[in-house]
């Protein structure tokens, strides 16, 4: 029977916990079903936690994992008398074991009360720190019980993960090298996949352009690429466009149907053909769109963890950081806003291990310099954005200030910054009409 919170003692079911280790001393198919379902951490016991761990080291290496086995395992890596000594790992594997529908459900049982005792923790200490802040300690405050709460909740082991010496890191590093490294999420674009491999877990990307030139556009790109193109689940933060106008450009993009004729209730009877051919795919993507204009980024990042810990999203887009205000604490000036909800975001990739894609606006220098291409230092409001990207790239379309240019429909993709490679520029063919830009690579 598990204890309840409310008696005083941590939920737990000690026998569903010997349940699930009875069937994983016996059967190799158990060990994989149930690996999928728990960590060391979800046991109450830690008794249960290190046998669990000694299991799972044996089977990694195809050897024996039954009672003598696991005993003699931790015998010698003198943790057996830490696990109950041999006797009490041979009464674990007595009695029946049941079908693979019982095991799961035991280990289900022993997560559900793990992701419970997990949530206690997480609400005591976010009732400590209330009770010990002020006014001027709510972002901090609001943020930390966030954050406690998505990890207690979203069925991960929980506290910080162990420290890990160099030797283990590289060993792990070799194996990926070997098979070729690790690529992240495509870009829809060849020779910027090239150039940065994709968009990776953990990176803050910014895209940035004069207004008009096509920011939302490739924002949106990248988007398609992810949810229509790969089926992965996305979402996009915008404080520009409402949903209807985001869903509209998708579609322009997807069915190659001028977005003029579908604003102005133009469309052709070849229109309707190609919307109706791609209608079923852009509707089955997996894109949450948010075009609600958030009070402060602490909602936004709110909102972010909900959606990452209910739907297991790969990428989010914020459009556009300039028109994002950080929260109820006053900073000095817009220049120390931006730069701490760039530095937010970017924790926040890095705690979701997700790319984050965030668009921003060019200030008016690229203007005022004869060839019009934008630098590094026109990122508006602050050099914090800059500092803070992993990857930042400035769009430049030569024929937005000379209408006679000889490369007209062509954009670049400047490359400004790349924290772990080459920077460069990237040529694309614009197609303004139906809302994208389009891979020129052969």
């Amino acid at each position: 029977m598990a204890k309840q919170a409310g008696e005083g003692e941590a939920p737990r079911c000690l026998e569903a916990e010997k349940a699930v280790l009875r069937a994983m001393l016996k059967s190799r198919d158990a060990i994989a079903d149930v690996v999928e379902v728990l960590h060391d951490v979800d046991f109450y016991r830690p008794e249960h936690g290190l046998i669990y761990t000694t299991i799972l080291d044996l089977f990694a290496r195809d050897q024996p994992h039954d009672p003598i086995a696991v005993s003699a395992e931790l015998a010698k890596q003198q943790q057996l008398e830490q696990a109950g000594g041999s006797d009490y790992v041979r009464a674990l594997a007595s009695g029946p074991t049941g079908g693979s529908t019982t095991w799961l459900r035991q280990a289900e049982r022993v997560q559900a009360l793990a992701v419970l005792r997990r949530t206690r923790e997480a609400a005591v200490h976010i009732e400590n720190l209330v009770a010990g802040g002020s006014a001027d300690d709510i972002d901090r405050i609001t943020d930390t019980a966030q954050a406690e709460i998505l990890a207690a909740t979203t069925r991960r082991p929980d506290g910080l993960p162990p420290s890990r010496v160099l030797g283990d890191i590289m060993e792990g590093l070799l194996d990926e090298l070997e098979a070729g490294g690790t690529a992240g999420l495509p870009t829809g674009f060849t020779d910027l996949d090239s150039l940065t491999g994709g968009l990776h877990p953990g990176q803050l990307i910014v895209i940035a352009g004069r207004p008009t030139l096509g920011k939302t556009t490739l924002a949106l790109d990248l988007l398609r690429t992810t949810t229509i193109k790969h089926n992965l689940p996305a979402a996009l933060f915008t404080l520009e466009l409402n949903e209807r106008d985001i869903t509209r450009r998708i579609l322009s993009a997807e069915a190659r149907v001028a977005l003029h004729h579908m604003r102005s209730g133009t469309m052709t009877d070849e229109d309707w053909t190609r919307l109706a051919r791609r209608m079923p795919d852009v509707s089955a993507a997996p894109l949450y769109i948010q075009d609600t204009a958030y009070a402060t980024f602490s909602d936004l990042r709110a909102h972010c963890r909900r959606l990452y810990a209910r739907r297991d999203i790969r990428l989010i887009v914020v459009d556009a950081l300039h028109l994002l205000n950080y929260g109820t604490r006053q900073l000095g000036s817009r220049y120390e806003e931006i730069s701490e909800v760039s530095r937010c975001l970017k924790l926040l990739a890095k705690e979701l291990n997700i790319p984050i894609v965030a668009v921003s606006t060019l200030n008016r220098n690229a203007e005022l310099r004869h060839d019009k291409k934008p630098m590094l230092s026109d990122l508006r409001d602050s050099g914090a954005l800059e500092d803070n990207a992993d990857v930042v790239i400035l769009i430049h379309r030569e024929d937005h200030y000379e209408k006679e240019s000889p490369r007209a429909g062509e954009a670049d993709l400047i490359v400004a910054k790349h924290r772990d490679g080459p920077t460069a520029t990237i040529t694309v063919a614009f197609q303004g009409h139906y809302a994208r830009f389009v891979d020129m690579a052969v």
